[in-house]
Order: structure tokens, then sequence, then C-alpha cells
């Protein structure tokens, strides 16, 4: 059990010095790391509220708490205008407020038409209802981000375990499978999605449980083709030899190396599904308005490309971008998981 440890460690060391020898690769990660932590903290970069105020002695946080107007002792209204909130520098009061000062859904009442080119008030200008267009880019990539990761993961399970199962038993199990596995993999599946979301109400979850129900087959084929592939190996039959469980053999011995075209693909599939989420945006089938959003944005591009290019550059150069730096990451992955480059 040591040794395996040992062996398994040393393998990813070699791997780990393999890919950080790729420069394109390693930037393209320590990129995107940087553009995933700034979606995250997004509220905190681009809100139209201060991220820590202090008034009358009292702290408050509002991009983190909702405050009712009467805590400021506001009576005409119900919602808090934090910027035309007064407040006493002389008693100590002051508020500190994120780099861009605009919420991904407010709009912009001092210019004279929607949608307004970039100025220094709005720094990519603003969409046909006056929002501002880089709060909804940055914004919008959280959804994309989260999109594409959850599919990637679900998918990955359930690929994984149909795969394995009938790889790992082959015969009966395998054949049945797979024609009901070919049966699926002729469903026109973006015609199908389309068709579901046209129905439903569509959310985030559901947009990820719809792109599930098929997007585990390509996985199912690479893990069951493993699988066939180890299943007869030596070290397998050496751990049935000694009263191995399948169970055991299955998560044990072979499951960790039939791994390596699920992690080198991993990136291509998020790549794939933030261009599909932003596709369903783009043809209104995707996230409801007014969520933001990197193909509702190109569709609002479309529709005022005579006036309006920064509606088209901004969000296709943020796609081209995210998509740019995960291909570069599966390049370096891909030679880190080649055998021959170790």
């Amino acid at each position: 059990m040591i040794s395996k440890y040992i062996l398994r460690n040393e393998l990813s060391r070699k791997r780990w010095r393999v890919f950080s020898k790729d420069k394109a690769a390693v930037f393209s990660s320590l990129l995107l790391l940087f553009f995933l932590v700034a979606t995250l903290i997004s509220p905190f970069i681009a809100n139209s509220r201060p991220v820590v105020m202090k008034k009358n002695d009292h702290y408050y946080y509002p991009v983190l708490k909702d405050y009712s107007a009467d805590t400021f002792g506001i009576t005409d209204t119900v919602d808090v205008d934090y910027r035309h909130l007064e407040l006493n520098p002389t008693q100590g009061d002051f508020a500190l407020w994120p780099i861009i000062q605009w919420d991904p859904y407010e709009s912009n009442t001092k210019v004279d038409s929607y949608p307004s080119k970039p100025t220094s008030v709005n720094l990519f200008g603003t969409d046909d209802r006056g929002r501002d267009v880089f709060t909804r880019v940055l914004y919008g990539f959280k959804y994309s981000i989260t999109y594409a990761v959850a599919v990637w993961l679900i998918s990955l399970v359930i690929g994984t375990t149909l795969g394995g199962v009938m790889g790992f038993f082959g015969g009966t199990t395998d054949f049945v499978g797979q024609r009901i596995v070919e049966v699926l993999s002729t469903v026109p599946q973006f015609l199908l999605l389309i068709i579901l979301v046209s129905i439903f109400a569509p959310t985030l979850i559901l947009l990820i449980f719809i792109t599930c129900l098929f997007g585990w087959i390509n996985i199912s084929y690479y893990v069951r083709g493993e699988f066939l592939k180890n299943r007869n190996k030596e070290f397998v039959e050496a751990a049935r030899g000694l009263g191995a469980s399948n169970f055991s053999i299955i998560f044990k011995h072979i499951l960790p190396n039939s791994l390596t075209p699920i992690i080198t693909f991993a990136p291509f599939t998020i790549a794939a599904s933030i261009t599909g989420l932003a596709a369903l945006d783009y043809l209104g089938f995707g996230l409801q308005v007014p969520t933001p959003s990197w193909g509702e944005l190109l569709a609002q591009a479309q529709k005022n490309y005579t006036i309006a290019w920064w509606l088209a550059f901004y969000p296709s150069l943020a796609l081209f971008s995210v998509l740019t730096l995960l291909n570069l990451i599966s390049q370096g992955v891909r030679d880190a998981m080649d055998p021959n480059m170790i």
C-alpha cells in the first residue's frame, strides 16, 4: 500500500513538472483563476451599494446584508438609495464603494439614449436598457462557469458510473448498455434542449439538469474503453486472486488508472458548455431576463449592430479569452497525462 502511494505520488510530481514547463498553460491557469476569483467576488467589485459604511457610530455592510430604510431614518421610501444617503464626515461617517458603482440590473438614467457608448462612468458602455456592460460581463461569467462546471461534474459522475459498469462486466451488460447509449446518442440534443426550455421556465438548475440528461454519453464511451482495456491486466488479476471484491477492484485499481482521458478532456468539455449556454442565451432560450449573460448581450448587439459596437466587442472578447485560456490549459494537461512526455 505504501509503495503504491509512493509510485502514484511520484507520477503526479512528474506530470506536474511536465505541465509546469508549458508556460502558456501555467499563465492561462493563473489568468483563469484570476477571472474566477473576480467573478466570485463580483459584488465587491461592481455594485450600487457600499462595501462597508459607517453612519451614526454604527458600521453597515450593504453588499452582504439588506437594510431597511428605517435603519437610516428614512420614512418616505422603502428602498435605500445609498448614493444619496447623507453622511456626516465630521462625525466619522464614511462609505467605501466598489471600483464600479453599478449593479447589473440598474439603469443609468443620466444618459440621453440607450445603448450609450463607453464613458468614464460606464467603461464598457450600456446595453439597450441602460445597464452597465462591464458589470453584466463580470457577473455573467459567474453563471457561465457555474453552469459549465456543474454540467461537467454531474456528467462525469453519471458517465463514469455507467461506462465503468459496462466496461467492467462486459457481456450482456455491455451489449444492452451500448445499444441504449447508441439510441440516446442519435437524439438531437440541442434541439431537444430548446424544446424543453421553451416548455418550462428556464432557470440555471433546470438548464443544468436538462443538459446532463445527455452530457454523460461521451464520457461513458471513454470510461468504458479504459475499463475494457484495464480489467484484464495483471494488477487487476492479482487483486482478484487476493479475494478483492468487485467494488474494491473498480474503485481502488481500475478507476484510478482510467481517469487520463477524463482529465484530459475536462477543459474542452467546460469550454463547450460555456459556448452552449451563450448560444442558448443568444437564441433566447437560456437564462431568464434580466439575468446577466454574455449570449444575451450578443443578441442585443445583433439588434443594434450599427450603433453599439461595444455590445458585440466586449462579450465576444470575454468569451474568446475564456475559451482560449481553457484550450491552452487543456493542451498542457494533455501533455502532462501523455506517458511519452513523462
